[in-house]
C-alpha cells in the first residue's frame, strides 16, 4: 500500500453531500420567506375566538298579515372581545333580520343584539369571518323550539 497515494486521493463523497445539503437549505429558507412575503404566514395563526353566546327565543305571536314576529336575542357572556363587523348571524331557513344591533364596534360581554324573522325549528348560527380573509367559523348555535 502506498501512503504517498493515499494521502494524494482526491476523489471523495463530500462535495457532492455538501452541495446537496446546500440546494436542501436554500430550498427551505426559499419556502419559509416566501410564505411570510406573501401574507400566508399571518392566516395560519388566526383561529376562530374563544367565546360564548346565550340565545333566547321568543315567539311573539302573528304580526302585521299574518306574518310571523318570532325573534332571538343574542348576548354574548364571555371570552375574547370581538369586531362587530366580523361577526354575522344566519338561519337554516332564511336570513334572519336585525332589529337591534351591538350597541358598539366591538362586542365585549353583556352586549346584545336582536334578530327577527326565526322560524319554529330553525337553527341560528353566530358566524365569525377571519378579517385577514380566507376562512369562516361557527362560534355558536341554537335551535328555535318548535
Amino acid at each position: 500500500m502506498q501512503l504517498k497515494t493515499l494521502l494524494t486521493e482526491d476523489r471523495a463523497v463530500s462535495p457532492v453531500i455538501g452541495v446537496i445539503l446546500m440546494v436542501a437549505i436554500t430550498v427551505i429558507l426559499a419556502a419559509v420567506i416566501g410564505t411570510f412575503v406573501l401574507g400566508l404566514g399571518d392566516q395560519v395563526s388566526d383561529n376562530a375566538p374563544q367565546t360564548s353566546f346565550s340565545f333566547e327565543f321568543d315567539d311573539g305571536g302573528d304580526g302585521y298579515n299574518g306574518a310571523t314576529s318570532d325573534y332571538v336575542n343574542l348576548t354574548h357572556e364571555g371570552g375574547e372581545t370581538l369586531e362587530a363587523a366580523d361577526i354575522g348571524v344566519s338561519g337554516d331557513d332564511s336570513d334572519v333580520n336585525v332589529s337591534s344591533d351591538f350597541p358598539d364596534d366591538t362586542i365585549d360581554a353583556g352586549d346584545t343584539a336582536s334578530y327577527n324573522e326565526v322560524n319554529s325549528g330553525e337553527t341560528v348560527r353566530v358566524i365569525w369571518t377571519n378579517p385577514n380573509g380566507g376562512s369562516t367559523n361557527t362560534i355558536a348555535r341554537a335551535t328555535a323550539p318548535q
